[in-house]
C-alpha cells in the first residue's frame, strides 16, 4: 500500500508530537472536548504557552477548536491521512498506559467533579465526551 505523503505534512505531525506540553494536552483530550482553562490549570501554565501549543496541534490538524461565548473549546480530530491518523491513534494509546499521564488524567477528573475549589475554573464549562468513543476509530 503505497501513501502518498504530498496529502498530509508528516514532519509538522511528527514535530507536534514531539513535544511533553502537546502530548500532555492531547491526552486530555483524548475522547472529550475541554475549555482551555482546564488546561491552564492541570498544566500550570500560562494561558498564552498554551494556547501557542494549541495553536501548533491546530496547524498539523489533529485539534480543532470552537468558541461558545468567552470560552475556547478543544478536541482531538482524526487527520485527513490514514498514515498520520494511524500514528495518532497509536500515540494517544501510549499515553494511556503513561503514568504521569494518567495522574494528568486524574487531575482533571478531580477539577471536573469539583470547580469551585479552584477560583480559575468557576463558572468554567466541564469537559464534555466527544460523540465519537474514539477520534481516531478507523
Amino acid at each position: 500500500m503505497s501513501i502518498s505523503l504530498k496529502s498530509y505534512d508528516l514532519p509538522l505531525l511528527f514535530a507536534a508530537l514531539a513535544d511533553r506540553t502537546r502530548l500532555r494536552l492531547l491526552n486530555l483530550m483524548n475522547g472529550k472536548e475541554v475549555c482551555v482553562c482546564y488546561f491552564v490549570e492541570i498544566l500550570g501554565q500560562s494561558q498564552p504557552k498554551i494556547s501557542r501549543h494549541l495553536a501548533y496541534l491546530r496547524r498539523a490538524g489533529i485539534v480543532t477548536a470552537r468558541r461558545e461565548g468567552k470560552w475556547m473549546h478543544y478536541r482531538i480530530v482524526a487527520p485527513n491521512h490514514a498514515g498520520a491518523a494511524r500514528i495518532l491513534s497509536e500515540t494517544l494509546s501510549v499515553l494511556n498506559d503513561d503514568k504521569a499521564m494518567q495522574a494528568d488524567a486524574t487531575e482533571l477528573n478531580k477539577a471536573c467533579c469539583a470547580p469551585q475549589r479552584v477560583s480559575a475554573l468557576e463558572g468554567a464549562p466541564l469537559p464534555v465526551p466527544v460523540e465519537a468513543a474514539s477520534p481516531c476509530a478507523y
